[in-house]
């Protein structure tokens, strides 16, 4: 009869290839029992909308199959159960990820981003619904060609329309060509109607295309669902890159998760010469080395890419399918149990982190002010400083820091500046480590 130890040991040569991991280190697998030869275990996975589970199955049937004495394997398929905050409205109560797609700028392809990655979920057999909450300028009537459609209630829930087997809604399919003309507090009712009065039903995602920018529209939609994460798109264009840093600050004070970044608009491949142009500029440092966050995927300037009216659009498009991998992975990835983060405490000389090994980092204050990278600190082009250092106090310290995710810090200083984000690997570079 095989032992335990031995079942573990067969089921650690299954691989979660989006997370690189076993599923036994990922802790997927519960409640193993063993009846002479009869093995019964169940796999939580990570999200309903796996696209692994049935070959996850095959494979530990397989591997714990080929052991002495095993004639029987039994593998349950279950699913993490998210904890949210607030209540779920009855119409998102089977909605497996809510994912914010946003930017605090517009014109930067945000839309075409969130329609072309939910038409790619969708084609790997999830069911998606995909929400255009921009009142004032919504997208989706031109990016789907769908002008004055038959929209109804039914039980008092709008039945979103059925593009290509994706569930999509927009208040521009009420509104028409009329200009939406209501102030703040009509525009987050309609919003926060549009998204839990919608009958979503089933769906792995959901997909919310935010408006652009950081008020009232934003806060209600965080406000009034609990969102898994968020995506912000930007271009490589200085003033996009500004605000990315406004977005990421504040998805993190309303305690939304920000997954990744995508850079739109990345560069342009020239069919004559096969080179990469870069056509808005190349920022003086990685994404990943500014922000401390991964970038989910860099998009090419494509003619044609705003077009998604047929049912094959952006099928061929690698980049897209590589959003759409990441982003899974990035879900996957937020729903395991995160690691213990670093502590971080200041005085009015230093600024010290405490990593969960017990090791300690210490940067000066005013060695940490004056190599932040922020757009008002540094030229975006060159990486040059702007900063004028002889204005920045010699006694400058922190007033607060606020953790970013598990990825950075944001820090509050006494001279006023509040901009500046910490990616734990610059804060060892700066200390010297």
């Amino acid at each position: 009869m095989a032992t335990e130890q031995q079942v573990m040991e067969a089921l650690r040569t299954v691989m979660d290839p989006d997370l690189g991991r076993d599923i036994v280190s990922l802790g997927f697998v519960k409640g193993l029992a063993i009846q002479g030869g009869h093995i019964t275990f169940t796999l939580e996975l990570t999200s309903p909308a796996c696209p692994m589970r049935q070959r996850f199955r095959d494979q530990c049937e397989a591997a714990v199959g080929a052991l002495d004495g095993v004639e029987l394997v039994t593998v349950n398929l279950t699913a993490r159960q998210e904890a949210r905050d607030q209540e779920t409205p009855d119409s998102l109560a089977k909605v497996g990820s809510i994912i914010a797609v946003s930017s605090c700028k517009g014109g930067v392809g945000k839309s075409t981003v969130a329609a072309h990655l939910a038409r790619t979920l969708q084609r790997e057999g999830l069911h998606v619904g995909l929400l255009d909450a921009d009142l004032y300028g919504p997208s989706f009537p031109t990016l789907f060609n769908i002008h004055k459609p038959d929209v109804f209630v039914l039980n008092n829930l709008i039945v979103p329309l059925d593009v290509f087997g994706m569930k999509v809604m927009s208040m521009g399919f009420l509104l028409g060509d009329a200009p939406a003309v209501m102030r703040g507090p009509m525009v987050s009712n309609y919003i926060k109607q549009i998204l839990t009065q919608t009958d979503w039903g089933t769906l792995d995602y959901l997909l919310i295309d935010m408006p652009p920018g950081t008020g009232d529209a934003q806060l209600t939609i965080t406000q009034s669902v609990a969102l898994q994460g968020a995506v912000i798109v930007t271009t490589p264009h200085t003033l996009s890159l500004v605000d990315v840093a406004k977005g990421i600050l504040m998805f993190e004070r309303v305690r939304v998760p920000v997954l990744g970044i995508v850079e739109n608009m990345s560069y342009f491949e020239c069919d004559q010469c096969g080179k990469r142009h870069h056509l808005f500029g190349t920022s003086a440092g990685t994404l990943k080395d500014r922000f401390g966050l991964p970038t989910l995927a860099e998009l090419p300037i494509i003619e044609g890419i705003s077009d998604v009216t047929t049912e094959d659009a952006g099928k061929d498009l690698a980049p897209i399918q590589e959003l759409a991998k990441n982003l899974r992975r990035a879900v996957c990835e937020q729903r395991l149990d995160q690691p213990k983060r670093p502590q971080v405490s200041f005085d009015t000389e230093e600024i010290r982190i405490e990593w969960p090994d017990g090791a300690v980092t210490r940067v000066a204050n005013f060695k940490a002010r004056i190599s932040c990278r922020c757009a008002s600190c540094i030229d975006e082009h060159t990486g040059e400083l702007v900063l004028d250092i002889a204005e920045v106090p010699p006694d400058v310290h922190p007033e607060s820091v606020q953790h970013l995710g598990n990825y950075a810090v944001s820090i509050a200083w006494s001279d006023g500046h509040t901009t500046g984000i910490y990616p734990w690997e610059y804060l060892k570079y700066l200390a010297g480590e």
